[in-house]
Formats: structure tokens, C-alpha cells, sequence
């Protein structure tokens, strides 16, 4: 059993120590994204949970801080955010000090690494629109699983546990580690063959999924850092900067967990 944050922490733990020799350059917040640029130009990215976000006329209440203060600090919201604003912005920094491990991996298609077929049956965790027809030509039988409203219905408890439960593939977002839904998703699983975590704020960083039944991490390497941050700050999404990323995947080495030795 995962517990709830636990791969939150992880990633936290193994940063930290560095992230206190690092200062960042660069935050913005825009509609859809957030983008955090350190020292030496790294940049991360993370998806922004606006729907979960509580009305009000300032929603962060640092704003005009953040250039120029150390990394940690911007880290420590990873476990420390009361929203998932601060856990992006936390999300976006560990995903800029992970940058340099990832930054000559080469492109690769995770939906195509999946080797979809009909008899398999997919968990798609977080509506992924340009996906969701090439899935379905491949004859898997599709189910997606949304938070929010406003893309379509939500599913209520029993069918999203079976849903989970017999899959045989999950693409599960990232945005699941801001909301602290990640874990839960991932008890959820049955035994499924391939467990990939898909989008542009993926931290690509499988040691804090060796205890998981993740089997790939479906991210993104920034090739223009200028360019994605004036995208995020003027309201863009993933449409608008994909011409300035390329999508990577790696697959997770597992080690056994307590209970299986």
C-alpha cells in the first residue's frame, strides 16, 4: 500500500540537499501551466489544476518573491503546498533540477511502446483528447476517468474502482501528483501489464516509482526554455508549446516491494 503523498516525498528527499545551491531565475503562472526557470537554465514545467483552485483576487500570495530566491524554497511546496498552485510551482522546480538527466533523451511515442491490442483495456486517468482516437483504432476498449466537470461526466466511485481494478493498461496524468490522487489511483490497480504516467510535468525521476506498479514515465524535454515561458505566460497550453518540446519516455527498473520478498 502507498500512502497518500509518498512519491511527493520522494522526489522532495532526493532534491532537496542540491536545490539549496540553486536560486531561481524565472516563475510565471499562467492559464494552463506554470514554469519555473533555475540558474544555469534549467527549466521545468508543471500543469496547473486551475478548476481546483478557490475564486479570489490574488491566488499566491508570494507573488513578486520568487525570482531570485533559492530553489528549496519553491521545492518544499511540492509536500508543503496548500493547493495545487503551490504544488505545481513545486512540481515545475523538481522538474527543472531533474532537466539535465533528460536533456539528450531522444523522442519516444509512449502510446506506441504500449502495443495496444484488442484484448487489452485501458484506464486513461485525466482527459488526454489527442490520445483518445488512436487508442480507440486500435481496438482497446477505452475508459477515462476525469475530475473535472467541465471536459465530461464524472464516474462515480464503483465504476472508477472497477475501472481500475481490470485494466490491463493505465495512463494515469501527472497532474494526480498535485491533487494527492496519485496513490490512491495507483492502489487502485489490479495487475495490470503497463502503468505509464503521461504529460509535460511528468518528473522523470523512476526512483520515486520502484515501489509502484508504474512501469513508465511519459515526459517532456523543453528544447526553447524563452519560448515555453512566454507560451505559459501568455495563457498557452500544450497545443502552443508543443513545437518546443519533445515527448520522452523511460521505463522504470522495479525493484520487489516488502510484501513480495
Amino acid at each position: 500500500m502507498i500512502k497518500m503523498g509518498d512519491i511527493s516525498r520522494h522526489i522532495h528527499e532526493h532534491l532537496y540537499s542540491s536545490s539549496k545551491k540553486l536560486y531561481v531565475k524565472e516563475a510565471r503562472i499562467g492559464l494552463g501551466y506554470v514554469g519555473v526557470l533555475l540558474e544555469g537554465g534549467r527549466p521545468g514545467l508543471s500543469a496547473l489544476l486551475r478548476n481546483e483552485l478557490s475564486p479570489g483576487c490574488g491566488v499566491f500570495s508570494k507573488a513578486g518573491t520568487l525570482a531570485g530566491s533559492d530553489a528549496s524554497e519553491l521545492l518544499d511546496l511540492l509536500v508543503n503546498g496548500r493547493n495545487p498552485l503551490e504544488k505545481a510551482l513545486g512540481l515545475a522546480t523538481a522538474n527543472a533540477m531533474i532537466y539535465p538527466d533528460i536533456a539528450e533523451e531522444p523522442e519516444k511515442d509512449s502510446i506506441a511502446l504500449m502495443n495496444l491490442s484488442p484484448a487489452d483495456r485501458v484506464a486513461m486517468v485525466g482527459y488526454f483528447g489527442p490520445l483518445v482516437e488512436r487508442i480507440k483504432k486500435t481496438g482497446a476498449n477505452l475508459h477515462i476517468i476525469e475530475k473535472d466537470p467541465n471536459r465530461m461526466e464524472i464516474l462515480d466511485r464503483k465504476d472508477i474502482n472497477s475501472i481500475l481494478e481490470k485494466c490491463s493498461v493505465a495512463i494515469i496524468t501527472a497532474t494526480s501528483i498535485l491533487n494527492n490522487t496519485i496513490e490512491e489511483i495507483l492502489n487502485g490497480l489490479g495487475n495490470p501489464r503497463h502503468v505509464t504516467i503521461m504529460g509535460p510535468s511528468t518528473p522523470m525521476f523512476g526512483e520515486a516509482f520502484v515501489q509502484t506498479p508504474v512501469t513508465h514515465l511519459g515526459g517532456s524535454v523543453i528544447l526553447d526554455p524563452r519560448k515555453i515561458m512566454q507560451i505559459i505566460s501568455e495563457g498557452g497550453g500544450t497545443p502552443d508549446m508543443r513545437p518546443f518540446l519533445r515527448f520522452i519516455d523511460r521505463r522504470i527498473k522495479h525493484i520487489k516491494r516488502p510484501e513480495e520478498t
